[in-house]
């Protein structure tokens, strides 16, 4: 590699059509976030949706309308990037924070076992909400959505994270949006007496008592009325026009994979190989843009599962590996509400299916499995093979080429598959037309950032790279400062949008 390398623009694949409406990605990043919290899979959405009504009784612009909407779907689309946080603090990624959204009396105990709020929530709160404003920022969403969202955990009375700001300093779309995810969580896990007086304890904490006053005026009515509302129509209301643009779907892929540091880069690969396979078995475009995108968010699911199962070294137990199977469940779940994504959603849950039938979550085989089925089965197990896991050393590649052969062979995988997968290797990469902003990265600031993405600290990049910890933190400060971030999930996100990691 150069020394100096000029990254341009690319990962996406001229030849591949890639781009999906914003507002159907959005909603697979809140089906991720809510799966994230702990909390069911129109969190987000019914959240959107009363958020949307108290901003049009506090008389809020369009512009306004159209920020609390944004913001309220994409308020939980940086949990992935603090899952491993969330997980070495309080154990369960999921449940501590599905405790914190609902606010159980365990939750203050973790947080006092941790040292309190400040001390514990402060750094995964920056994290979180970088990530978010940056993903804000890739959908190409107004200026007021991304503040909105790099401000989302800040209160009313300057307790919030990560900055303690205080009221006027904060937009007045957190406030509206902290309130009506209180209302949604607080009616559904507590009933609505109960959430309103939740509600009213935190007036002129959280949000300000005049926010307070108007929502439960109409609180009653708005959940009555939303829960009435078909589906489709919660959508025609939270649909801004800023999100009928098209975007590259490869967002939800990076996204997907902040959640387990040894993931970076995973699913994008997964995607360039199915589709790669895919082109060789077909000259069908649109198969070749299904496979492309399936392989992509084949990993939605993921998020369901705790990290202390992803990254258990040993034997997983039954109630572990019963979440496992769950996983492409998800996927298909999230097909459901994602329009432009449905069909491509749809093939990624057959991810982890075989054709002997010992795949989940179906166990279906033979004729039930499409070719696309089979090529992104065959593409997502020689991708993971070749990679490091918590419980297993990465397979050379001769050694992953034999066992998918030999596989092939006992009937798990369709051997034409698996042969036009091993010989399209080392072809040069499809690719799609989804620019990227040109940044100038050293060679060794790429080395340097390929293994922080991937978990190492600065003492482990020093070792791997042979250079001493104050220049491996000299190259991390550059690389902050030339992303704009300040975080390494942000950065990781960042450079993988470019096609470095």
């Amino acid at each position: 590699m150069n020394r100096s390398q000029h990254i341009e623009a690319s990962t996406a694949m001229p030849g591949l059509d890639s781009g999906v409406r914003a507002y159907d990605a959005v909603k697979a990043l809140a089906f991720i976030g809510d799966l994230s919290m702990g909390q069911p899979t129109d969190h987000s959405v019914r959240t959107a949706w009363l958020a949307f009504q108290l901003a049009q009784v506090l008389a809020f612009d369009a512009n306004g309308c159209d920020t609390v909407r944004e913001a309220s779907l994409l308020r939980w689309s940086g949990c992935t990037a603090n899952a491993s946080g969330f997980a070495d603090t309080f154990g369960d990624d999921i449940a501590s924070r599905e405790a914190m959204l609902a606010q159980r009396p365990n939750w203050e105990a973790l947080l006092a076992s941790q040292g309190g709020a400040s001390v514990a929530i402060t750094p995964l709160a920056q994290i979180h909400c970088e990530v978010s404003g940056e993903v804000a920022r890739m959908l190409d969403l107004s200026a007021q959505t991304q503040a909105t969202l790099r401000h989302i955990f800040e209160a009313w009375d300057g307790s919030g994270f990560p900055e303690r700001l205080r009221a006027r300093e904060v937009p007045e779309s957190v406030f509206v949006i902290a309130l009506a995810s209180d209302l949604e969580v607080f009616n559904r896990v507590y009933g609505i007496e109960r959430a309103l007086q939740l509600i009213a304890h935190r007036a002129n904490t959280c949000y300000p008592v005049s926010f307070v006053e108007i929502a439960t005026a109409h609180a009653v009515q708005w959940l009555h009325t939303l829960d009435q509302t078909n589906p489709a129509d919660v959508d025609a209301v939270l649909a801004t026009q800023a999100l009928q643009r098209v975007t590259p779907p490869e967002l939800i892929a990076d996204v997907i994979d902040l959640k387990l540091p040894w993931l970076t880069g995973y699913s994008r690969e997964v995607a360039a190989t199915a589709a790669q396979c895919c082109a060789r078995l077909t000259s069908d475009p649109d198969m070749t843009n299904v496979v492309y995108r399936a392989g992509l968010i084949h990993g939605i699911g993921r998020a369901a599962v705790p990290n202390t199962i992803w990254n258990h070294p040993g034997q997983l137990s039954a109630s572990a590996w019963e979440k496992v199977r769950l996983v492409p469940y998800w996927t298909s779940r999230a097909g459901k509400q994602t329009g432009t994504l449905k069909e491509a959603a749809e093939l990624a849950s057959h991810a982890y299916e075989r054709l002997d039938e010992t795949g989940y979550f179906r166990s279906v085989g033979g004729i039930a499995l499409p070719l696309q089925a089979r090529i992104l089965a065959a593409a997502v197990a020689s991708v993971a093979l070749r990679a490091p896991r918590p419980w297993r050393a990465a397979l050379s590649c001769s050694d992953a080429t034999a066992l998918l052969r030999e596989q092939a062979a006992q009937g798990r995988f369709d051997p034409d598959v698996v042969d036009a997968l091993l010989a399209s290797e080392g072809s040069p990469p499809l690719r799609t037309n989804h620019p990227t902003p040109k940044v100038r990265l050293s060679g060794r600031e790429i080395d340097v950032l390929r293994l922080i993405s991937r978990g190492a600290s600065n003492k482990d990049a020093a070792k791997e790279l042979a250079l001493s910890p104050s220049t491996v933190r000299t190259h991390v400060e550059n690389l902050f400062r030339k992303l704009e971030c300040s975080t390494r999930a942000a950065a990781t996100l960042k450079a993988s949008s470019m096609g470095v990691l």
